[in-house]
């Protein structure tokens, strides 16, 4: 029985783009699944634009989400770069073998070529003027430096078909007499990723390949290569594009579109490949999978045709399903990092940043959307809404406020719900109030604004110095406005 390998194969150029690692979660998935390897590879023969930054980016993205690789980084030989060797031994064969020939046409009389067939409403593929010449005595690969100033391109065949039956679309037939001979070496001597990329791929025994169905029309090309090259090509899944919700491509103009602005917003890597696998996959009405459900019951089989829809509410959705279900501990710890990056010291320990998120969680959406709720908690410096200050901290409350401080700060006990809510009930017997006369100028008071958790939870999490401070002060406001 064949072992799956599959693989995902990012360039270092900038960060994980969200359609870019949807196919390799695909990837990851259906290796999972059919217990075979996860292979990454570095395509990194973009030297101006690659760069270590990039990589060790993308690197932290895939460790964050959880699709760790069986074989890859940091080992070297998956860095294309390192197999450029190998890629212009497999070129000089195909020469040697009249599977490919040097193109002496320049870049003028190509283009020119190209506006001609446009005139003629014909499509700009090449004309094979080259194909048919001799041979050079010193066969070798382009160098200008040496005097061997051409391209190498690959000679497809001229009749016949290359039938892909893949595994998302179905059966695609390509007619081989409509499929130019395209350039595998570059006139500088390095190859082009296309050929790059599938000798790469028969080398490291792939047998799955899932991209973007973008790269269809680079199918039969790559396919037609393994078969000279003496390989059977991989077995090809295409998956539909991931469109933004006008039904373009997926760009920054939609929003976030990478992992990391992600990852840095507070998201959680769950619910990230929780969304990315139903963007283009589903299994029943299920909407909700944990990592080990996904390998479970991943395959090709129940994968759409159609594009999928970027929708970011439903992931801000289903961000906020994963929240609400975290162990108090674990989100104590996921958003201490987001607290550090604000440069704030948190007043207490792990028990007391638990109290305070437990009073929140039900309400944040992200880990950064919880520690802005948690302002108030975390700093003392608070700045009260203007409205909220003028609509209820108003002269004929400065005495109940007053009062309320002061007994706050005579209670002895462990200072928790129950001993505010009966401090809370003396005052207002005293003054005469109902809860809402008092807990909104409290409420403004203490976290700046008019919403918040309940008064009586958010009093015992802040603690009774804090309080006392924070409500004198609101004293002296009414008492003495600036």
């Amino acid at each position: 029985m064949m072992t799956v390998r599959t693989r995902f194969a990012p360039s270092p150029t900038g960060s994980l783009h969200i359609g870019n690692v949807r196919s390799g979660l695909f990837a990851y998935l259906y290796a999972r699944h059919n217990h075979g390897t996860f292979i990454l590879r570095i395509d990194d023969t973009d030297l101006e634009r690659s760069s270590k930054e990039s990589l060790e980016e993308q690197l932290a993205d895939l460790k964050w989400l959880g699709m760790e690789w069986d074989e890859g980084p940091p080992d070297e030989t998956y860095f294309q770069t390192n197999r450029v060797a190998r890629h212009r031994e497999a070129a000089l064969k195909l020469l040697r073998e009249r599977k490919a020939y040097p193109c002496y046409c320049s870049a003028e009389e190509l283009d020119a070529k190209r506006k001609q067939a446009e005139r003629e409403h014909r499509r700009p593929v090449y004309d094979r003027k080259c194909r048919g010449l001799d041979l050079p005595p010193d066969l070798a690969l382009p160098d200008k430096s040496a005097g061997r100033n051409y391209t190498i391109r690959f000679a497809m065949p001229l009749d016949g078909e290359t039938v892909l039956d893949d595994l998302v679309k179905g059966r695609i037939v390509f007619q081989n007499s409509e499929l130019d001979d395209f350039i595998i070496v570059r006139s500088d001597g390095s190859p082009i990723y296309n050929f790059a990329s599938i000798l790469d791929d028969v080398d490291m025994h792939v047998t799955h390949i899932v991209r973007g169905d973008d790269h269809v029309s680079n199918t039969p090309r790559q396919m037609q290569m393994a078969y000279a090259l003496g390989f059977t090509p991989p077995a090809f899944a295409h998956l539909p594009q991931v469109m933004g919700p006008d039904g373009s491509k997926l760009s920054k103009r939609h929003g976030a579109t990478s992992v990391v602005a992600y990852r840095e917003a507070g998201y959680f890597p769950e619910a990230l490949l929780n969304y990315l696998a139903r963007l283009g996959w589903s299994h029943g009405d299920q909407e909700i999978f944990s990592k080990d459900e996904l390998i479970e019951f991943f395959g090709f089989e129940a994968c759409g045709t159609s594009a999928g829809v970027f929708n970011a509410e439903k992931l801000l959705w289903l961000n906020f399903h994963y929240l609400k279900a975290r162990p108090l501990p674990q989100l104590v710890a996921e958003v201490k990092p987001f607290i550090a990056s604000r440069g704030w010291t948190i007043p207490g320990d792990d028990a007391w940043l638990e109290r305070a998120v437990a009073t929140l969680h039900e309400r944040a959406k992200t880990l950064v959307e919880l520690v802005d709720f948690a302002s108030f908690y975390l700093n003392d410096d608070i700045e009260l809404d203007a409205k909220a200050a003028a609509k209820f901290l108003k002269p004929e409350i400065a005495e109940p406020l007053r009062a309320l401080a002061a007994e706050l700060a005579e209670c002895a006990g462990e200072f928790n719900e129950a001993e505010v809510q009966a401090v809370f009930e003396s005052v207002l017997a005293r003054f005469n109030l109902k809860l809402g006369q008092l807990a909104q100028p409290v409420r403004v008071a203490l976290t700046g604004g008019t919403v918040s958790p309940g008064i009586y939870e958010v009093i015992a999490v802040i603690g009774k110095r804090r309080t006392v401070d924070r409500m004198n002060a609101a004293v002296a406001r009414i008492e003495h406005p600036a």
